[in-house]
C-alpha cells in the first residue's frame, strides 16, 4: 500500500480519502497483529511486568517493615540507654556511699592509732622520767658522799653516811 494507492482511491470520490477496502484490510491486519502479540508477547510482558509489581511490592513491604524494626530498635535503644544511666547512676551512689565509709573507717582507725601511739609516748616519757629520776638520785648520793668525805675528811661508808645525816637533821629541828 503505497502512497499512490491512497491517492487513487482518494481521486475516485472516497469521502476524505476513506477507502472500506483499505479499511477492511487494516482491521484484518489489526488483528492479526493483535493475536500474535497476544499470543507471542503480550503474555509475556505481563507476566514480566506482574513479577516486576511483585517484587517492588514486596520491595516496599520490606522497607515498611525495616521502617518499623528500626523505631523499635531505636525504642530498645533508647530504653537500654536509660536503664544503664540508672544502673550507673545508682553505683556512682553506692561508689560514694562506700568511699564515705571507708573514709570514716580510717579516719576512726587513724584516730585510734594515734590514741595509743599517744598512749605508748607517754608511757615511755614516764618511764624514762623514772629512769633519769633513779640516775639522779644515785648522782646525788654520790656526789653527797664525794661532799661529806670533803667536808669531814675521811671515808664515809653507808653506816657513817646514815649517821652523818642523822645528826643534821636532829640539828636541824631542834633549831
Amino acid at each position: 500500500m503505497s502512497y499512490m494507492y491512497f491517492a487513487e482511491t482518494a481521486e475516485k470520490g472516497s469521502i476524505l480519502g476513506f477507502d472500506p477496502k483499505s479499511f477492511v484490510i487494516q482491521i484484518i491486519t489489526f488483528i492479526l497483529v493483535f493475536a500474535l502479540l497476544k499470543k507471542f508477547a503480550f503474555n509475556r510482558i505481563v507476566a514480566i511486568l506482574d513479577k516486576r509489581y511483585r517484587t517492588i511490592e514486596a520491595g516496599v513491604k520490606h522497607g515498611l517493615e525495616m521502617q518499623k524494626e528500626k523505631e523499635k530498635f531505636a525504642n530498645e535503644t533508647a530504653e537500654v540507654a536509660r536503664n544503664a544511666r540508672h544502673e550507673a547512676d545508682r553505683i556512682i551512689s553506692d561508689a560514694e556511699k562506700e568511699a564515705r565509709e571507708i573514709i570514716r573507717d580510717g579516719e576512726k582507725a587513724a584516730h585510734r592509732k594515734s590514741e595509743i601511739m599517744l598512749k605508748d609516748a607517754e608511757a615511755r616519757i614516764h618511764e624514762e622520767a623514772e629512769q633519769a629520776k633513779l640516775r639522779l638520785e644515785r648522782d646525788i648520793a654520790g656526789y653527797v658522799a664525794e661532799a661529806t668525805e670533803a667536808v669531814v675528811g675521811e671515808t664515809v661508808t653507808t653506816a657513817k653516811d646514815a649517821d652523818i645525816i642523822d645528826k643534821a637533821v636532829k640539828r636541824v629541828t631542834r633549831s
